[in-house]
């Protein structure tokens, strides 16, 4: 009868554990390790943050899975609940609206890099001394990236007022979806130049740099990182982030051309 009451007791013990929501699915995580991490990051990113992911999985980091747009897509995004870990935008006022939203925790939020606006071409079309030849007959389509609303695009209205030729220009413009749509255009010659970063100019072959924006006027451009609020991998987004304002991440953003701003210069 003594064993019969025990054996009750301890089949009683193990129904209640399973009754308790989430006790379970918590402990598992807790013995075989986070899921993969989901990294929201302005399209600017997408070829040096898959190098540094790369890195950061070979040093025994984790996987990172990432999702790269238009940053005004991703904040958006973000403002409806996305399941996202890190956010990286590619200006201030992007990661605001997600931290408008609630999305973003503030208190893990950095000036990650730095990044200058530049003008491209196809390649073999004739150069381009400085901003004023773009008002030229030669140019009769400019890709930018939408001034409403892509930061690229926001950056470039602000340096073309600045510089008192955004009426000359403004005929000229086709807003596009994002910053590599506006490098596409160029390299296909849909677009007789196109504002990108500089960053975009190094990495293609299919144009030419005609130069970089510079100057009193030209934009000061910041790629801010946050953790979002909603973050189910919450130390796993601590921990990237961490890795991204490390030497060794700081490295690979300079051979791509950024400027780290967190910790890394």
């Amino acid at each position: 009868m003594r064993r019969l009451l025990v054996a009750l007791l301890v089949s009683l013990a193990i129904v209640a554990q399973l009754c308790v929501p989430g006790l379970q699915a918590s402990t598992a995580l807790a013995r075989l390790g986070a899921g993969p991490l989901t990294v929201s990051a302005a399209v600017s990113l997408s070829d040096v943050l898959v190098e540094i992911a790369r890195q950061y999985a070979a040093s025994g980091g984790g996987k990172v899975r990432f999702n790269f747009a238009g940053s005004n897509v991703l904040a958006r995004q973000i403002a409806a609940g996305a399941p996202v870990d890190l956010f990286i935008s590619a200006d201030e006022a992007q990661m605001a609206v997600a931290e408008a939203a609630g999305g973003i925790d503030r208190a893990t939020r950095v000036a990650l890099l730095g990044n200058r606006l530049a003008v491209v071409v196809r390649r073999g079309a004739p150069p381009v001394q400085d901003l004023a030849a773009l008002a030229g007959p030669p140019f009769r389509r400019i890709a930018i990236g939408d001034p409403a609303a892509v930061p690229a695009g926001v950056y470039t209205a602000a340096y073309l007022r600045a510089s008192r030729l955004w009426a000359a220009l403004e005929p000229k413009l086709v807003p596009v979806a994002n910053v590599r749509a506006a490098l596409a255009a160029a390299a296909s010659g849909s677009a007789d130049a196109a504002f990108v970063y500089e960053t975009d100019a190094a990495m293609s072959r299919d144009v030419a740099l005609a130069f970089v924006v510079s100057g009193p006027d030209s934009p000061r451009i910041v790629y801010p990182a946050a953790v979002t609020s909603r973050a189910r991998e919450r130390e796993a987004a601590l921990r990237f982030l961490q890795f991204l304002s490390s030497p060794e991440a700081g490295a690979i953003f300079k051979r791509y051309g950024f400027t780290p701003l967190a910790g890394s210069r």
